[in-house]
């Protein structure tokens, strides 16, 4: 009887590392396959946001799961296969830059986009209403 349980605890324990390693294994193919879409299309000459979205959306995918990938996630995981892998990607360094941006400022700047927007907004709305 107690030699079944070691068994079954061995086992288990087994069953877990393996586990672990697979949803490691396939983070890191993600990241790497994300890199190469990212460099591949941004050295064909497409802008950054096409080149990002087409990167993000296949490493959101292939994580799979309950948690999704978050862009700074998904940004650090591109970053890492290019630095890691710099003789593969030594074409896309110059690349990663945009992949970092200072997002308090782009936050900054949506507001204020938005507020400017949502005056321009209610100023026609004002002119329309009273015009005869």
């Amino acid at each position: 009887m107690q030699r079944f349980k070691l068994k079954k605890q061995i086992f288990f324990k087994f069953l877990g590392i393996l586990n672990l390693l697979t949803i490691t294994t396939s983070k890191v193919n993600a990241g790497t396959f994300g890199a190469e879409i990212f460099c591949t299309m941004r050295d064909g000459g497409n802008d950054h946001e096409s080149s990002w979205e087409a990167a993000y959306s296949y490493i959101k995918k292939q994580k799979g799961g309950i948690f999704k990938v978050s862009p700074k996630q998904a940004a650090s995981q591109i970053t890492e296969s290019v630095i890691r892998e710099k003789d593969s990607f030594s074409y896309c360094v110059e690349y990663l830059d945009k992949l970092h941006p200072n997002r308090k400022l782009l936050r900054e700047l949506q507001k204020a986009k938005e507020l400017e927007e949502a005056n321009d907004d209610f100023s026609e709305e004002t002119i329309d209403r009273y015009s005869y």
